[in-house]
């Protein structure tokens, strides 16, 4: 790439957006006069994050051109490095997109959370279709981002929810629609997880960095802490600078077809607690509410879609069972559950969406044959239904099932979930004023304080209880953080579109 081309890594990290803007990617399997790639031409796509999950996804992304893989280390990407050999390897997002950038035209994001959007918001302004592992991002902001930069630039997108693309969600929704369980006014939903450590206090051991990882790439915008192995491979995702605990792992697949069965928008209430609150590790165990105001029913509905609370247990706690529950089944259906309490029923499914039924009110079950089947089936991977999707024009593309049309003002409810948690301490219901992404609840006057470390000890015999909290915050600043994160500096978002 000719260097007056170039995007540099400084201007990304600068002006990332501007310096995007500036330049004009054309996809290499672009067909002239037609816009679009033809189905039989294969996507060249880079993957960053490929150690874990990222891997799997480029498994099923075989039959393209996997051309760039970019992960910060290097020891645990090394199978996926083996997997695709002419791809060419990178620790740092940046320098490949400077390499690469004209031969790209979609990239799969798999790295820890709090990494999500920026990868992928300067994916989408050089015009790159983007599948983004779930939670689509750490905040609420940067949730909004992606999903108006994605329409802005006419892209492919897709959360790595798979139960999205799967028949459980579809017949959900469907016997939701058709009026199989009449209107829902509460939902309840678990998971199983963590079955990574949460509740940890910070670790003090400081060993010395693998000489593999580039802990200060894995780290990106966030808080640059010393490196421990606690926190890479997998872990991160139990601690806040990089995860979204248990809620933010798993909400993405069992609350999606609630989100979608249920038509719901933003947030107006939120409640969340948990076990001890810690303010560097997530919760052993946590508990939340969201409310959501009522909604505008599509024309020919058969319900009508009232004020509904949904609720949200991890952590090994669950809610009670419906009434008439059969005597000995365990609800966990591939990790957690799903309760839509209905005025005709109880609808269950499992994680993803799985396996659906209906508990009647006298105590019969019930899997409707007959409810309109009015969704879209996905006969291909979810992440190569993307591929079709990226490879379709703009003006007649068929959107994935979750496209970040969907999947943004969704993963702005899971998120929303750790923001109650994380506020637990003001002890009050918070209002959420969805549009402006602001709490309008939240006073000048009121102040937070978290532990910051739990010590327990027994002497001669006597237990010894001693908690270290942080020095009081102003509680909107708080809360201003978890909405949208200040960025270690240089790293930098791209603009917000109008």
């Amino acid at each position: 790439m000719k260097e007056n081309n170039k995007v540099s890594r400084r201007a990304f990290l600068g002006t990332g957006a501007a310096a995007a803007a500036a330049i004009t990617i054309v996809p290499s399997n672009t067909i002239a006069g037609l816009g679009h790639a033809a189905p039989s031409d294969k996507l060249n796509i880079a993957g960053v994050g490929v150690g874990g999950m990222g891997f799997g996804n480029l498994k099923n992304l075989k039959s393209e051109n996997i051309v760039g893989l970019c992960d910060v280390d290097w020891k645990y990407a090394d199978n996926c490095f083996k997997a695709f050999p002419d791809a060419k390897k990178y620790k740092d997002w940046r320098v490949m997109y400077d390499e690469l950038g004209k031969s790209i035209d979609g990239v799969l994001v798999a790295t820890a959370d709090h990494t999500h959007a920026i990868i992928a918001s300067h994916a989408i302004t050089m015009g790159k279709s983007v599948y983004v592992q779930k939670p689509l991002t750490h905040t609420v902001y940067e949730s909004r981002l992606l999903t108006k930069l994605a329409d802005k630039h006419k892209v492919a997108s897709q959360m790595g929810n798979q139960g999205s693309s799967q028949e459980g969600v579809n017949l959900t929704c469907e016997w939701i629609a058709s009026g199989e369980i009449g209107e829902v006014t509460k939902v309840e939903a678990f998971t199983d997880r963590p079955i990574w450590p949460q509740g940890l206090n910070t670790p003090k051991a400081t060993p010395p960095v693998p000489d593999t990882l580039d802990w200060d790439l894995f780290t990106g915008p966030a808080k640059l802490v010393p490196y421990n192995e606690i926190y890479h491979p997998w872990n991160w995702r139990g601690w806040w600078n990089y995860g979204t605990g248990a809620l933010g792992d798993m909400a993405c697949h069992i609350l999606h077809p609630v989100f979608v069965g249920l038509e719901l928008g933003y947030p107006i209430k939120a409640q969340g607690n948990s076990t001890l609150l810690l303010q560097d590790c997530a919760p052993t165990a946590q508990s939340v509410k969201l409310t959501f105001p009522a909604r505008k029913t599509k024309v020919g509905a058969k319900i009508n879609l009232p004020q509904v609370e949904v609720y949200w247990f991890d952590g090994g706690i669950k809610p009670m069972l419906p009434a008439g529950w059969p005597s000995g089944k365990n609800p966990n259906d591939s990790g957690g559950c799903v309760f839509f309490h209905g005025t005709k029923g109880v609808l269950v499914c499992g994680c993803y969406g799985v396996n659906p039924w209906i508990l009647r009110p006298d105590g019969t079950v019930s899997k409707p044959d007959n409810a309109p089947k009015f969704r879209r089936r996905v006969t291909a991977s979810h992440e190569m239904d993307w591929v079709r999707a990226a490879k379709e024009s703009p003006a007649s593309r068929v959107k994935t099932a979750s496209d970040f049309s969907l999947s943004g003002p969704f993963n702005e409810m899971v998120v929303m979930g750790v923001l109650a948690v994380r506020l637990q301490t003001l002890n009050k219901e918070l209002e959420w004023d969805g549009i402006n992404m602001k709490f309008t609840n939240i006073t000048d006057q009121e102040k937070i304080k978290i532990v910051v470390e739990d010590k327990f000890s027994i002497h001669d015999g006597h237990p010894t209880f001693e908690k270290v909290y942080t020095d009081p915050v102003p509680a909107t600043e708080f809360a201003a953080e978890l909405i949208k994160h200040k960025y270690r500096a240089p790293w930098s978002l791209p603009e917000m579109p109008a």
